[in-house]
């Protein structure tokens, strides 16, 4: 009789726990261990437990293959979440760990295997050959691709939240949190409307501060501070929100007929405009992508939207300033060229509808579909193509962590036909669709890949671009670190080539996912552990660092409503001398609109109480000693650049830390 000790680990989040009936059977490459209950004195299976049992075999079982749990009803339903089983051999000489990670749900019979990484062609067992096809054909019927709306990334199928697996929904935590904070903001806010006797304009530029209440943070205050001064407008445009729009100009666009005479007295001493162009030093902000986008209608009002092109200066003293604004792509006499020399107010309006194309910009393009939807694709080919012993799914599962909620949860509540943009924001309804599908029109696999954002936008001399610095920073960790698990896996360029699992999940991100796209720029076929690596890195940057950048100032920047408007209620001015402070405060989002647009960006943009920081793995997918010692090395390559960004912000006013290792979350949860 072979004894073995079986532990068997339940999930720590709210009703992990089951008080179902549990076997466990041990299968082995020569046969099986007796069909087990797990039963101890007292309670099995709570919520964070390790217990511990005995298994016993007739006969020795060779070398173990597989771990069986099957669960079955006890009265009433209960589902349980496990997290792993280990299993010591019966002299006491080896243990071994079976990763799971997933919830048994209903009378279910589940197989894990052991947790060492194995491709395809690792594995000669026909038993565990067989198991590979049944896993991934079992996962093809539930994860199913969907197009939601022509022109844009494929998506998972499901229709809300609630359609999507178990395996795929936030806890329970998550969700209460998610959905508490969200009414919290919003019945703050709806107070403070009450008290303004909501539904009317402001008065003054002053009065967007009576909603300023609890909800603040140290940036959105400075801002409210300084947000009408021009080196801070610049600054916006390096480590905003949206810090990947400006790009250098070598020679002025035809349609921004900007004259040397014009900017003269924004140039530092001794030199002119042209002077400047050749020497680098001018920067352009074009939003061509937002002409003759359909504006919204709220209430029956409609709204307005402009295509701005915004000319910036590198000042050597001031730094990077504005210093001309047209708001429209085709001049003419009723589109004029605003300048700062023009009256405050006038030259205000000018900067704040810049900002207004800037937050549509940035929520629809570079947050939303740049990020989520980019992710999305990852995530179902990999549940699609990947079985849960291949190398890449253990490398990318804790990077596509509730992606796919959050993004249902998007499309349902946020920029549906009836959701919040529609609500309060300018391009909300077809707008934003029609946006979108623009830029998707023109995504490339290469602008994905920020050392080839920076050179195609000419940036990479630009002072204070903190996000070019520490994006660089870490997209050489990540693919230092990435590049260390492909190289584990893959000896050699034609292992990769072989990999028939691994070729089944590039074509469906290729020819399923990004669909449309001829001009994309990622092949359908992976040639080398360079391409490999790369394709990972773009995936996991994209999925930490780069959705850090454009989600988590949002609140900083958006919730001085005036400084980043979601919508404008009057027409962009064609004639300066019109403009007045009563224009500026028909046009800017009404006391309703106000409160909605920072109740939502707080919600979004706070830090999750439940975020897991980028380098910390929870779930240890990988058991074997190699894999664990790349995973420490990416952790202290992270510690460094974290000390890195602290000691360069120590006793700066402003501080840039959106890309703070410890303050980007590992997969996009919110």
């Amino acid at each position: 009789m072979e004894v073995y000790t079986v532990t068997v680990a339940t999930g720590t989040s709210e009703y992990s726990g089951t008080n179902n009936y549990i076997f466990v059977t041990l299968v082995g490459e020569k046969g099986e261990s007796e069909r087990t209950l797990l039963d101890n004195p007292g309670l099995d299976f709570c919520r964070g437990a390790v217990d511990q049992y005995k298994v016993t075999s007739c006969s020795p079982l060779g070398a173990l293959l597989l771990v069986r749990l099957e669960k079955q009803k006890y009265w009433v339903e209960d589902n349980w979440f496990c997290r792993y089983v280990t299993v010591e051999s019966p002299g006491g000489d080896k243990v071994l760990t079976f990763p799971c990670y997933c919830w048994l749900i209903g009378d279910f019979k589940l197989e894990i295997r052991e947790g060492t990484a194995k491709t395809l062609m690792d594995d000669t067992s026909p038993l565990l050959l067989a198991h590979r096809k049944t896993e991934l054909k079992e996962r093809q019927k539930t994860y199913r691709w969907l197009t939601w709306a022509p022109g844009i990334p494929r998506c998972i199928d499901a229709k809300t939240e609630a359609d999507l697996p178990q395996d795929a929904r936030f806890d329970n935590e998550k969700r209460s949190d998610f959905e508490h904070s969200l009414h919290y903001a919003l019945l703050e806010l709806s107070l403070k409307k009450l008290a303004i006797r909501f539904g009317k304009s402001w008065n003054d530029l002053d009065d967007f501060k009576r909603i300023f209440w609890k909800l603040r943070s140290p940036i959105a205050e400075y801002c409210m501070e300084h947000w009408k001064e021009d080196w801070f407008f610049g600054y916006q445009c390096l480590n905003g929100s949206n810090p990947r729009m400006i790009h250098r100009c070598t020679k002025l666009p035809e349609n921004f007929p900007v004259s040397a005479d014009m900017v003269q007295r924004s140039m530092a001493h001794k030199t002119n405009l042209d002077k400047e162009l050749k020497a680098g030093n001018i920067y352009l902000i074009d939003y061509a992508i937002m002409d003759g986008i359909p504006p919204n209608t709220i209430k029956g009002k409609p709204q307005y939207i402009a295509a701005p092109l915004c000319l910036l200066y590198q000042h050597p003293d001031e730094g990077l300033i504005p210093i001309a604004i047209q708001l429209g792509q085709t001049p003419s006499l009723d589109t004029p060229i605003f300048l700062p020399t023009d009256q405050p107010l006038v030259w205000l309006l000018a900067k704040m509808w810049v900002r207004h194309s800037e937050f549509q910009v940035f929520q629809l393009l570079s947050h939303l579909l740049r990020t989520h939807l980019v992710v999305e694709v990852f995530c179902v080919a990999t549940l699609r193509q990947l079985p849960a012993v291949h190398p890449i799914y253990k490398l990318l599962a804790p990077h596509l962590r509730y992606t796919l909620e959050i993004n249902c949860r998007g499309r349902t509540q946020l920029i549906s036909a009836n959701g919040i943009f529609k609500r309060v924001v300018s391009t909300g309804g077809d707008g934003l669709m029609i946006l979108a599908q623009r830029e998707y029109k023109v995504l490339t696999y290469r602008s994905l890949q920020p050392h080839f954002d920076f050179m195609d936008r000419g940036v990479t001399q630009l002072p204070n671009y903190f996000y070019k610095e520490h994006g660089l920073m870490l997209w050489e960790a990540i693919h230092s670190f990435v590049s260390s698990m492909v190289n584990l896996h893959y000896k050699a360029n034609h292992d990769v080539q072989k990999d028939l699992e691994l070729q089944a999940w590039i074509r469906d991100i290729t020819q399923e996912g990004f669909t449309e796209l001829p001009d994309f720029g990622l092949p359908s076929k992976l040639s080398s552990r360079e391409e490999l690596s790369t394709l990972l890195t773009v995936a996991i940057f994209t999925s930490t660092a780069q959705h850090a950048a454009t989600n988590n100032g949002q609140f900083d920047w958006c919730a001085w409503v005036p400084n980043t408007p979601c919508t404008m209620r009057h027409a962009p001015p064609t004639d300066k001398d019109a403009v007045t402070m009563e224009m500026i405060m028909a046009t800017l989002p009404d006391v309703s609109q106000s409160c909605v647009q920072m109740a939502i960006t707080w919600h979004l943009g706070r830090a999750q109480p439940d975020a897991i920081p980028l380098g910390t793995y929870t779930e240890n997918y990988f058991t074997e000693g190699r894999a664990l010692e790349v995973i420490d090395r990416f952790k202290m390559e992270l510690k460094e650049i974290e000390d890195h960004i602290q000691s360069q912000n120590e006793g700066l006013e402003l501080q840039y830390l959106y890309l703070l290792p410890s303050r980007i979350e590992n997969s996009i949860t919110i």
